[in-house]
C-alpha cells in the first residue's frame, strides 16, 4: 500500500523540493535516495535535447547530474492548472501520479512523476517513473492565446494589402524559399506545419494529391477511423463535440481542408518532391518540386520534414506466376469501391486491417469473397477490446492525457499492453475460438504485447474487428492459407490439392515498403544509409529516427496516428526552432 497520508500533494511537493535541491547542489548521494532501484526517466528535449529513456537508478544517476548542471532545471512545482496529484494504477502498479511544471535556462516544461513506497526504506516514497518534457522556448513562445497576432499589418492600413492579399503572397513563394519543406499533407504534415506556424517558422506543405484531404478521401468507400474521436484531435483545433465516435474518411478529409484554411498553412496540392540534395557548406537543401502541370521549381529549404506516413510506397510482393492471372490486380491503396465488383469472384490477399475491411466491403456489395492469410494475425474486437489502450482519454483533459502517454517508458508500456492483450483475449474468446475453428491463424504480438506494438514495430499485422471476422467465422467469407496456393493461373489460383480458386479480382492487401526505401529514391542511397532504419525500436527505447534529429542534417521524419502526430509534432517543431535560433546544433 502507498503511504497513508491524506495529503498526496504534500508528498509530491516534498519530493519535488528535494529533487530540486539535490540537483542544484549536485548532491549525487542524496539524488540516489529519491529513485527506486528499478526506476525510469524519460527526457523529451528538456535536459538532454533528445528523446531518450533511461532504465534503473544507476543509469539515471550517471547522466542526470551532468545534464542538470548544464541546463539548470529549477522551480519544480505542482501545476495548479493541470490534474491534481492522485492515486492511480499504471502497468499493474498502484502509484501516486502528479503533473508538475519547471524551467531550464532555455525553456519551460511539464513533467510527470510517479511515486511508490520503497519497502527497503520504511516505505519511503521514491520515484518509479519521471518525465521531463520541454514545452516552450523562452523568448520564442507560440503565438497563441494572449500572444496571438493582433492583425495590425492589415487592420490599420486601409491602403495596404488586406488579409487575403497577404495570404496569397505568403502561399505563392514568388520571392523566397520556405525555411521548412513538409512532404505529405496528411495528419503528420498538418500537425508539424501548424506547430511551426505558431513558432514563426516559414513552412510549406507539398502533397501529390489534387485536393487537401485526398490521402483519406480517396481510400476505400466504407473506411472510418478505428479509434475513437476523443483520441484523434489535431493541434489547436479539437473536433466539434457533436462529431461521431468513429470518424468517416470523407468527414476527416474535409476537416483537413478546413484546418489548412483556419490555421493559415501554406499548402501546394498536385506537387511532388522529385529529388533532393544537401549542401553541407550552406546548410540547406536543393529540392526539385514537380507540379501537376509538369512544370518544376527548385527550392532551398533548410529543413525537409518527411510526413509521408508509415504507409508510403506500396509493397507489391514478388509472387511467382501472379503475372499469369488475366483478371484485375489491385494493391489495397488502389482499391476504391466494392460496388464495381458485385456478383464477381474476388480474392483478397492479406489479413490486416485493410485486407479485412476490403473483404467486408466486397461482401457487402454482393461479391463472392475469399480472404487469403499469409501469416498469423492479431484480431481484436473494435469495442471494447481495441479501445482499452485509450482508456485514459475517456476522462480528464486532452493535454493531461497526452502527457500521460508521453510519460510511459517503453518497458512499462509493453507491460501495460500485455495486460490489455490478456484482457482482450478474454473479452473476445468466442470470436477467437470461432476463427480458430475455421483455420484462421492467430497471434498476439511479440511477447503478447498486442496490436499497439505490432503497429509501432511493423505498421500492421492486426485487425480491429468491425464485422469481417464474424463473417469469416461463419464461413460467409471464405478463408484460405497462402501456403496452400500452388500457383496463379489465368482464372485465379491453383491450390496444392488441385482445386482452382476462381477470381475476377485479386486485391493485394500486402502493406507498404519501409520509409528508408522512399528516402533512397528521393535523396540517394548515401543519405538513406546515413539515416538508417526508420520506425520500430531496434536496440533503443524510442522509435528510430522519428520526431528527432537524424544522421542527416536537416532531414526529419514524422508519422503515426493522429494522436502520435499531435503529441510529437510539438517536440519536432521545438527542435527546428532551437536550431534556427542557435540553441541546438543541427546534428545529433
Amino acid at each position: 500500500m502507498l503511504d497513508r497520508t491524506d495529503d498526496i500533494a504534500t508528498s509530491v511537493e516534498s519530493w519535488l523540493a528535494e529533487f530540486e535541491r539535490v540537483l542544484e547542489h549536485h548532491d549525487v548521494d542524496a539524488l540516489r535516495t529519491l529513485f527506486h532501484r528499478e526506476s525510469y526517466w524519460r527526457d523529451v528535449l528538456a535536459l538532454s535535447w533528445n528523446l531518450q529513456t533511461l532504465n534503473g537508478a544507476d543509469a539515471i544517476l550517471k547522466e542526470l547530474p551532468g545534464l542538470a548542471a548544464q541546463r539548470a532545471p529549477r522551480r519544480f512545482l505542482i501545476d495548479p492548472a493541470r490534474a491534481a496529484p492522485r492515486r492511480v494504477t499504471r502497468a499493474g502498479t498502484e502509484t501516486i501520479e502528479a503533473i508538475f511544471k519547471f524551467e531550464t535556462k532555455e525553456g519551460r516544461g511539464h513533467g510527470m512523476v510517479r511515486l511508490i513506497p520503497d519497502a527497503e526504506e520504511r516505505n519511503r516514497l521514491k520515484a518509479w517513473t519521471l518525465l521531463t518534457a520541454l514545452e516552450e522556448l523562452k523568448g520564442f513562445e507560440e503565438t497563441v492565446g494572449s500572444a496571438r497576432p493582433r492583425g495590425q499589418s492589415y487592420s490599420r492600413d486601409f491602403r495596404g494589402p488586406n488579409w487575403l492579399d497577404q495570404r496569397q503572397a505568403s502561399l505563392a513563394y514568388a520571392d523566397r524559399d520556405p525555411t521548412v519543406l513538409v512532404v505529405g499533407g496528411g495528419q503528420a504534415g498538418l500537425s508539424i506545419a501548424a506547430r511551426l506556424k505558431q513558432l514563426s517558422i516559414d513552412t510549406l506543405i507539398v502533397d501529390r494529391e489534387n485536393r487537401i484531404g485526398d490521402n483519406w478521401r480517396k481510400r476505400y468507400h466504407a473506411l472510418t477511423l478505428h479509434n475513437q474521436v476523443q483520441v484523434n484531435h489535431l493541434p489547436y483545433m479539437p473536433f466539434p463535440p457533436n462529431w461521431p465516435v468513429y470518424i468517416p474518411k470523407d468527414k476527416l478529409a474535409n476537416w483537413f481542408e478546413s484546418y489548412v484554411d483556419a490555421m493559415e498553412l501554406n499548402f501546394w496540392t498536385s506537387t511532388s518532391l522529385e529529388s533532393g540534395e544537401y549542401d553541407f557548406a550552406k546548410a540547406r537543401w536543393s529540392v526539385v518540386l514537380r507540379h501537376g502541370d509538369g512544370t518544376a521549381r527548385t527550392m532551398h529549404p533548410r529543413h525537409v520534414v518527411m510526413a509521408t506516413g508509415v504507409s508510403g510506397i506500396a509493397n507489391i510482393p514478388d509472387i511467382p506466376a501472379l503475372k499469369n492471372f488475366t483478371g484485375t490486380i489491385l494493391h489495397s491503396s488502389q482499391y476504391d469501391d466494392g460496388e464495381n465488383w458485385k456478383d464477381k469472384r474476388t480474392v483478397v490477399i492479406g489479413t490486416g486491417n485493410s485486407g479485412h475491411d476490403i473483404a467486408q466491403d466486397l461482401y457487402s456489395s454482393g461479391a463472392d469473397v475469399t480472404l487469403v492469410q499469409r501469416s498469423p494475425t492479431l484480431i481484436t474486437n473494435i469495442e471494447p477490446s481495441a479501445q482499452l489502450a485509450y482508456a485514459t482519454y475517456n476522462e480528464g483533459t486532452l493535454e493531461d492525457n497526452d502527457l500521460i502517454a508521453t510519460s510511459m517508458p517503453l518497458r512499462l508500456a509493453k507491460k501495460t499492453h500485455q495486460m490489455i492483450t490478456g484482457q482482450s483475449r478474454e473479452f473476445d474468446k468466442e470470436l477467437l475460438d470461432g476463427l480458430t475453428a475455421v483455420g484462421f491463424k492467430l497471434d498476439y504480438g511479440e511477447d503478447d504485447t498486442g496490436w499497439q506494438f505490432k503497429y509501432l514495430t511493423r505498421g500492421g499485422g492486426y485487425y480491429f474487428n468491425v464485422g469481417c471476422s464474424d463473417l469469416v467465422a461463419r464461413r460467409e467469407i471464405s478463408l484460405r492459407q497462402f501456403a496452400d496456393i500452388d500457383a496463379f493461373v489465368a482464372g485465379g489460383a491453383r491450390m496444392k490439392n488441385g482445386e482452382t480458386l476462381a477470381a475476377d479480382l485479386i486485391v493485394l492487401a500486402t502493406g507498404y515498403k519501409p520509409q528508408e526505401v522512399l528516402v533512397g529514391r528521393l535523396f540517394g542511397e548515401e543519405i538513406a544509409a546515413r539515416v538508417g532504419p526508420i520506425w520500430g525500436f531496434g536496440d533503443g527505447q524510442e522509435l528510430r529516427n522519428m520526431y528527432a534529429r537524424t544522421g542527416q542534417d536537416g532531414l526529419w521524419f514524422i508519422a503515426g496516428s493522429l494522436a502520435q502526430c499531435r503529441i510529437n509534432s510539438k517536440f519536432l517543431a521545438l527542435q527546428i526552432k532551437a536550431i534556427e535560433e542557435g540553441l541546438l546544433p543541427r546534428a545529433r
